[in-house]
């Protein structure tokens, strides 16, 4: 079910905790909060309800997949807990969440996530009406890095800081009863992978980018 408020004030996440495969963490991230410090007075908030595990050098669908290196993916190599975004179809930032230790170019994307604080900033940086609905504003990679503003300046920082433009802060866990499990999106050029299971979203959540 939707949630109307954080609490207050935020627990950013430990990075240890982060540093587990991606499987793992893309469940884990399910009910916790993304929260974007735009400056002293504004300050947006979202509950994560929808991830995607990326399983590095062993996964066709990941951009370490048999160890790559690029100038773009170094940041896959960090440990655990740091935001790697990069730009797709030339037009759309998506945030991922580094995980695992240094070696393994592991990620989750964050794909989906419910409008708490900051909603009519939110409506504003997508250009939408205040009708909008949780998956107009934020149901999708791309639109979730509009909604709040995050792109690639803000690659590679550390995301258990408060005071740092993103972090990411603890939320209440989701039962394992109310997620569910499917392929990832937009990937069928990674052969078999593309039907892995690797898709997790809080149950018949409104601001699921698709439906399972």
């Amino acid at each position: 079910m939707p949630h109307k408020s954080t609490k207050n004030p935020l627990t950013p996440i430990k990075p240890r905790s982060l540093r587990l495969p991606p499987q793992n963490v893309a469940q884990a991230l399910l009910g916790t909060y993304l929260v974007r410090n735009l400056n002293s007075c504004n300050t947006l908030v979202i509950r994560i309800v929808e991830t995607e595990a990326y399983l590095g050098q062993t996964d066709p669908a990941s951009h370490a997949y048999q160890n790559k290196r690029t100038p773009r993916t170094q940041t896959l190599y960090l440990n655990g807990g740091h935001a790697y975004i990069y730009l797709i179809y030339g037009l759309h930032n998506c945030l991922n969440v580094v995980t695992g230790n240094n070696t393994n170019g592991d990620a989750v994307l964050i794909r989906a996530g419910e409008p708490i604080e900051g909603r009519d900033i939110m409506i504003a940086n997508r250009n939408l009406t205040r009708s909008a609905t949780p998956r107009q504003i934020a149901g999708g990679p791309g639109k979730l890095c509009q909604a709040l503003a995050i792109d690639r300046t803000l690659n590679a920082i550390p995301l258990d800081n408060p005071d740092a433009p993103l972090y990411l802060a603890q939320g209440t866990p989701v039962k394992k009863s109310q997620i569910i499990a499917g392929p990832r999106i937009g990937i069928d050029y990674a052969g078999e992978a593309k039907d892995w299971p690797l898709r997790y979203a809080i149950r018949n959540h409104p601001a699921l980018s698709k439906p399972f």
